[in-house]
């Protein structure tokens, strides 16, 4: 990352992450029980939300690198970080998934839930926290063995 950033870029992100935790408050994707309703089919309500904010941020990904080759206040130049679809991924994302259908809360969201006072969610985010440290040791390990690549990706 570049050093010379841009001086409106940290507050710039957090007024970014207020808007994503008001747009999650407000779309109640910050509530355990509407996610569970929509990983149960009962309410698709969630669908449009995350359909909408698809939308949005792909028209702005598409359209941005072709105004600009840079970025405004990091300095970075606008790159895609393919990762291909291999095992990792697969297995990962259904932990993910598990553990997403589990809490009814998705890692984002979770912060936003302490934001409309779901005090409890705590536990998800600790819970997250301790599953992230044991998968980096474990990956530590296997890497120290030359059991497994040393990349992060």
């Amino acid at each position: 990352m570049s050093r010379d950033r841009h001086p409106l870029f940290v507050p710039l992100i957090f007024v970014g992450g207020v808007l994503f935790g008001f747009g999650l408050g407000f779309s109640h994707m910050a509530r355990p029980e509407v996610v569970l309703n929509f990983l149960q089919f009962e309410d698709f309500g969630l669908l449009f939300v995350m359909f909408g904010a698809a939308i949005v941020s792909g028209l702005a990904f598409a359209s941005i690198p072709q105004l600009r080759d840079r970025s405004p206040l990091s300095g970075e130049t606008y790159g895609r970080r393919l990762k291909s679809l291999d095992r990792n991924v697969l297995i990962g994302g259904g932990i993910f998934g598990v553990g997403w259908g589990l809490s009814g809360i998705c890692p984002g969201a979770a912060y936003a839930s302490l934001g409309v006072g779901n005090v409890t969610i705590l536990w998800a985010l600790v819970g997250m926290f301790v599953g992230a440290y044991v998968q980096g040791f474990w990956r530590s390990r296997r890497a120290a063995s030359g059991s497994a690549p040393t990349s992060a990706d």
